[in-house]
């Protein structure tokens, strides 16, 4: 009966209507078309390295005890036997050595990490250089730069919870940084620390990691998720594309193929957990606040803050009292003012560039010069910044001095952004008149041929819709190039 007619109103009606509401839904979702490029992955990747990293997760909090009571250490470790430790190393190590399975968890959860945040800056670089963070997909961009912000905590506050000497070291720089905070820094320490250094962090620390950061990581995933839906993903540019057309493979397919990726990553963090060592707690020993590791420095995607602290000049001055130090304050507010200019770059370039159109189409990076050489730049102050974290095993490995080598950091960090911002955006102006003269003159054959004057010209094959996409994409999609002579008598040949 249908549900039109009154005696029919009511809660069953209302069944029927959400039963047919949903059904349309399925319907809908099933006839999408999913855009099939290996670009798009990345945003994938990510979401199953952090599936990965739950369940290995679950498994470490078993056995983990985030206390900062001191026990002393009568595993099967020797070369530790009868050291003090804190509870937190000490169940570390019985992870590590006791449990069956556990050495095989904490490095599975380690290099998921990694490949996760790989996955996600890749995935932003990808957003930046193909403009896909333009009208109507920038909540899109800041969704992914929250997963890079929180996924940044997660590996800080994760890698302090062993409480082995490398993860104190990074605390004590911590500890360093909050304290220069001006008029506030000391509050700042003795609220993360709960009291003097080096307090107990791990009580902060381990509820951020276990609870509050992965949750905030899934409201990110699920709210991007939410929005490829509801304005699809951007598909790369192509002969005949428009704004409007969807290239790609059906919904069923894609989910297979997207399963097929969940086991490959699981697969990859598996072989690589399972060969190569990663956090060996166990040469490090307990943290000391009166001693620091040599030769470790901080997890890759950290280490450009660690750069930024030993490139700064040894600035400090008095005011009201108070001493300054500008070796902190200055990388502070580098990298802060880095990050903010990355999260907002869609909005700047919107309000620079007037430009307000819905854009469902990515753009090739050597179209737009002037973007492409930005994120160069950017790339280009990131870089040096991580490779500045490494002067000192440098220095060790060449044979150089280490105040040569930041010295030579410094130059690069003042001059190399302008640099490859130039030369970035000179080269894609090159490709693009030389791809332009391409389309114009034709594709060169390497035959000459005499004209009826008695000149000779090289024959050039006129280029098809296909390869003319592929040399002036879609900002000259609708570009009028005329062909030259030469393609003209290539045709009365």
């Amino acid at each position: 009966m249908s549900c039109e007619r009154p005696r029919m109103r009511g809660p069953a009606c209302r069944i029927t209507k959400e039963g047919r509401a949903m059904h349309r839904s399925w319907s809908t979702l099933r006839a999408r078309v999913f855009p099939d490029h290996w670009s798009l992955l990345f945003g994938q990747i990510a979401f199953y390295s952090f599936v990965v990293i739950l369940l290995s997760g679950v498994v470490l909090t078993v056995f983990y005890e985030p206390s900062a009571d001191h026990v002393v250490y009568d595993g099967p470790y020797a070369p530790l036997h009868g050291v003090p430790m804190s509870r937190a190393l000490d169940s570390t190590m019985a992870i590590t050595f006791e449990v069956r399975g556990g050495l095989l968890m904490r490095q599975v959860h380690h290099w998921a990490t990694l490949i996760m945040m790989a996955a996600i800056t890749l995935h932003l670089l990808r957003l930046f250089f193909t403009a896909g963070f333009r009208r109507p997909r920038r909540l899109n961009w800041l969704v992914v730069f929250g997963l890079l912000v929180v996924t940044l905590g997660a590996g800080l506050t994760g890698t302090s919870l062993p409480d082995d000497m490398a993860s104190g070291t990074s605390l004590a720089v911590l500890d360093g940084v909050l304290q220069a905070t001006p008029f506030i820094g000391s509050e700042l320490s003795a609220l993360l620390f709960g009291g003097p250094f080096p307090g107990d962090v791990i009580a902060w620390f381990y509820p951020l990691h276990v609870v509050v950061l992965p949750a905030v990581l899934v409201a990110l995933f699920v709210i991007g998720a939410v929005l490829a839906l509801k304005h699809k993903p951007a598909q790369p540019a192509g002969p005949g594309r428009t704004e409007d057309t969807v290239v790609g493979r059906p919904a069923i397919v894609a989910a297979v193929k997207s399963f097929g990726l969940f086991c490959f990553v699981t697969a990859v963090s598996l072989l690589m957990a399972a060969t190569a060592t990663i956090n060996p707690v166990w040469l490090y020993g307990p943290a000391d606040p009166a001693n620091a590791s040599a030769g470790v420095g901080p997890a890759w995607y950290l280490a450009f803050l660690d750069g930024s602290l030993r490139l700064a000049p040894g600035w400090e001055f008095v005011w009201w009292g108070r001493t300054f130090s500008l070796a902190v304050l200055l990388p502070v507010a580098a990298c802060t003012l880095f990050l903010a200019l990355v999260a907002v770059y869609p909005f700047l370039e919107e309000r620079l560039t007037g430009d307000r159109r819905d854009h469902h189409l990515l753009e090739r990076p050597r179209d737009n010069p002037t973007r492409t050489g930005i994120g160069v730049a950017g790339i280009t102050f990131y870089g040096v910044l991580w490779a500045a974290a490494g002067a000192d095993t440098m220095a060790v490995f060449f044979q150089l001095s280490v105040n040569s080598l930041l010295h030579v950091f410094q130059v690069l960090l003042i001059l190399g952004p302008p640099a490859a911002f130039v030369i970035t955006r000179r080269l894609c102006t090159g490709l693009q008149e030389r791809n332009a003269g391409i389309v114009q003159h034709g594709i060169e054959t390497g035959q000459v041929i005499r004209l009826p004057d008695g000149g000779y010209v090289e024959k050039h094959r006129p280029v098809d819709a296909v390869r003319r996409w592929q040399l002036i994409g879609a900002s000259g999609e609708n570009r009028a190039i005329p062909p030259t002579s030469d393609v003209k008598h290539d045709g009365a040949a």
